[in-house]
């Protein structure tokens, strides 16, 4: 494994982490994001905004400062209440080296009274292990989820898992849907083992999905590879937006793959952790809107690594 302090033309001073099967580029000036990432030789998979775009509007609480898109794999927190979850992680990033990998380690958001961390390990099958954190600087519990955001680069589709569990007379799901999603968008394959989300930059409507994934995976296919995205859902739990451990929402520029963990209570002083393994294959063609592709094209990546 080779770990290299870099400076990017566009995102200034960054990480750069390989080993030798999967390269990533996290920012250090900013975030910290993971801008870039991609089996070595080939595309970066994450969307990146280039003209560094505020999100959402400026907010008195933060003084004038204002959150920015940058693109690539963030840590937020959920529900999705305003201003909170629109906190600005403008600073610089405090880098530490663990075992295989770095942390990377937010300033305080000193109105949330939390500070954010993502350590970033590689293991030698090219697996990245993504472990997120959040931690109580404040003198009283906070209640939130961890909320874990890859901003997926135009032209792909991301395939996700439906629950094939026999519930004989009840219900063995359940899906939420954001006001401004439409049923019948085009992009959506409502399947009977798998449901897909297709990203068109020519369609600039937004659309959002939730549900709880119980499988613990979701697949992305763009650029000549599949991004696979592993995590863990305990059912006793309960979790943001209805109940959903994984969401996803497109518009013309890009797709998110966002997972969440469950709401907790985070005393002073304590911690909470949310974790992904990310695992890329190489993958020539991209799936049709056939379960028998679906199965053809994903359940080996799947079954390699469970």
């Amino acid at each position: 494994m080779t770990i290299t302090k870099t400076n990017h033309p566009t995102w200034g001073n960054c990480i750069h982490m390989t080993n030798g099967t999967v390269e990533l580029l996290v920012t250090t000036d900013y975030g910290p994001r993971v801008i870039s990432a991609n089996l070595c030789g080939m595309e970066n998979i994450f969307y990146q905004d280039t003209e560094k775009k505020p999100l959402g509007e400026k907010f008195e609480v933060f003084g004038g400062d204002i959150h920015v898109l940058y693109g690539g794999h963030r840590l937020w927190i959920a529900p999705e209440i305003l201003p909170r979850c629109y906190h600005p992680d403008n600073a610089p990033v405090t880098c530490e080296s663990v075992s295989g990998g770095m942390k990377f380690i937010a300033s305080v958001e000193e109105q949330n009274h939390i500070r954010k961390s993502i350590t970033v390990t590689l293991g030698e099958s090219g697996k990245v292990n993504v472990l997120h954190q959040v931690e109580n600087v404040g003198l009283w519990d906070v209640n939130l989820s961890l909320w874990c955001l890859s901003m997926l680069d135009k032209g792909g589709k991301l395939i996700m898992p439906i629950t094939q569990q026999d519930t004989g007379l009840l219900p063995n799901r359940n899906i939420s849907l954001w006001a401004y999603s439409n049923m019948a968008d085009h992009r959506v394959y409502w399947g009977k083992e798998y449901m897909t989300l297709q990203q068109d930059e020519n369609t600039a409507a937004p659309i959002k999905i939730g549900y709880s994934n119980g499988d613990g995976w979701a697949a992305y296919f763009n650029k000549g590879q599949a991004f696979v995205k592993y995590f863990d859902y305990d059912s006793s739990q309960s979790y943001p937006d209805n109940g959903c451990n994984f969401e996803t929402f497109t518009n013309d520029v890009m797709l998110e793959s966002e997972t969440l963990g469950p709401l907790v209570n985070i005393a002073p002083g304590a911690c909470a952790t949310h974790s992904e393994t990310w695992v890329f294959h190489k993958a020539d063609t991209m799936p049709t809107n056939d379960e028998c592709d679906f199965a053809k094209q994903v359940k080996g990546f799947i079954a390699a690594n469970q």
